[in-house]
């Protein structure tokens, strides 16, 4: 699968990225780019630095940012991403998958990157799922009705969901009861 070549003319239209937070990096006075928001851009070429107190969504975009501690939305930061960091999410392309860590009850979707093993969704479907995910793990009412403990109920549905096509309700009606 050949996929778009991002540079500073295109990162910033419909892609998934995850930018690394940079601790040792001050913009120049001459930055390539600061938006309405308030984020500032500095563009190399090897990728681009952003400093900015909202990541997540951000315009058409989904920019995740991958810090050793948590971070909160309005506290401004640095990070970094190669433009080969840069994926379409507008696409027809099954290139993302989804991480699920069941002891914190979180999911995430990442880009496959090495063309793995893993079952590939688009962006569209990857999210589709994760929102469902996230059902499976604040609720509990959807469960009363199969006689499995609930941690398990959920680790079967949950694997079984982020590794098939099937959807939630055939992965469901397919548990013995």
């Amino acid at each position: 699968m050949i996929l778009k070549t991002y540079n500073k003319n295109n990162f910033f239209k419909h892609t998934f990225c995850e930018f690394i937070k940079i601790d040792d990096f001050s913009f120049p006075k001459d930055t390539n780019y600061k938006s309405k928001s308030e984020s500032y851009y500095f563009y190399t070429d090897k990728g681009v630095y952003r400093k900015s107190g909202h990541w997540g969504r951000v315009g058409n975009c989904r920019w995740k940012l991958l810090t050793d501690r948590d971070y909160k939305n309005q506290n401004s930061l640095t990070a970094f991403a190669k433009w080969s960091d840069f994926y379409p999410i507008n696409s027809i392309n099954k290139i993302f998958f989804i991480t699920v860590n069941f002891n914190l009850k979180t999911a995430i979707i990442q880009c496959d990157k090495n063309m793995s093993n893993k079952k590939l969704f688009t962006f569209s479907d990857a999210s589709k799922r994760l929102k469902q995910i996230s059902h499976l793990f604040k609720e509990d009412k959807w469960a009363m009705y199969f006689e499995q403990e609930i941690d398990e109920l959920r680790f079967n549905i949950i694997s079984e969901y982020i590794n098939s096509d099937k959807t939630l309700r055939e992965i469901k009606n397919n548990i013995v009861i």
